[in-house]
């Protein structure tokens, strides 16, 4: 008689495993006192990512970042990753795009491409 493994059906695998909480009740706040501070933007730093993406680079692009990565480390005594250093440029560079508009540097960079 042939042995016969029994597998689970897709409806058990991807089962929630949390209980459902009930309806939804949405209470309406109170409005605040004064005006919330307007939230300061900055790099991510350190911590777990829930987004990623995928950038092509030319291999010299690629060399510019993985020396610029050991200059920071050998000169300067700074230890990052090359997606750290990406999401610290990537944020000086739209903090500069937010405060200049046109006259940003990555506006005139993409107007000559």
């Amino acid at each position: 008689m042939p042995r016969r493994v029994s597998m689970p059906a897709a409806d058990d695998l991807f089962r929630p495993t949390a209980e459902s909480p009930g309806p939804a009740v949405r209470a309406v706040p109170d409005p605040p006192a004064e005006p919330p501070a307007k939230e300061q933007k900055g790099p991510s730093g350190r911590v777990r990512h829930d987004e990623k993406i995928t950038v092509y680079v030319t291999s010299a692009e690629l060399m510019e970042l993985e020396q610029a990565r050991l200059r920071l480390r050998g000169e300067l005594g700074l230890t990052v990753d090359r997606g750290r250093l990406v999401r610290e440029a990537l944020h000086l560079v739209l903090g500069e795009l937010e405060a200049e508009g046109e006259d940003s540097a990555l506006v005139r960079r993409l107007r000559e491409s």
